[in-house]
């Protein structure tokens, strides 16, 4: 089992630093000096290409069945609306983003219009504090997470499978928070004192509108 759990998460990591470098301004701008403004059909084919390699991944990974617990009724139930919660979460999050813009079929639209601008690399970014912005710098992160972790039946390969995206998460939140400072600057530097990372526990120091 040992050797099933350092094989899974060779795996995740290699894609997680695949994902990273892939996803980084320094790519983007490589990217763009040969693209141009086709650029703008990056964020479909990283999105794409990201989720057909994550579920090779996930296929081809050992699967150790050990099972770790099994909550039976009605705590199954409690976890079975925590998670519905969580997804709701999610969709509260995608309603304060530009999800077209976030699936990469925005970028496409401007394209198609003949007004991209390749300085935008492959994404239009704004900066939000609404909704669920005010408690965690990255709600679809931290929602993802709950819904993860809310498992009424865990295995061994589910758990190494959740700890390799929680770490992924985290490390990732990293390289985009830089991004974030290099577009928006100070203002993004002064948003990351007053709200957490990931998880809302400064619940009381909130930015307001």
């Amino acid at each position: 089992m040992i050797v099933d759990i350092i094989i899974i998460t060779f795996l995740f990591s290699l894609f997680g630093i695949s994902h990273s470098i892939l996803a980084s301004s320094k790519v983007k701008r490589i990217l763009v000096a040969k693209l141009g403004d086709r650029i703008a059909f990056y964020r479909l084919f990283y999105n794409l290409s990201s989720i057909l390699i994550f579920l090779f991944i996930y296929v081809v990974s050992p699967k150790p069945s050990e099972i770790i617990y099994d909550l039976q009724f009605p705590y199954d139930m409690v976890i079975f609306v925590l998670q519905i919660f969580s997804l709701i979460g999610l969709f509260w999050t995608g309603s304060k983003i530009d999800i077209m813009e976030f699936l990469g079929i925005g970028q496409i639209k401007r394209y198609m219009k003949g007004n991209y601008n390749k300085n935008e690399l492959d994404e239009k970014m704004v900066f939000s504090i609404d909704g669920p912005f005010k408690f965690t710098r990255h709600p679809i992160y931290f929602f993802s997470i709950l819904f993860l972790a809310l498992r009424p039946t865990m295995d061994m390969f589910y758990f190494i499978f959740f700890l390799n995206i929680l770490l992924y998460f985290y490390i990732g939140s990293f390289f985009e928070e830089r991004k974030l400072v290099e577009v928006f600057g100070q203002k993004y530097i002064d948003y990351q004192k007053t709200v957490p990372r990931l998880f809302p526990i400064k619940l009381k120091k909130v930015i307001k509108n």
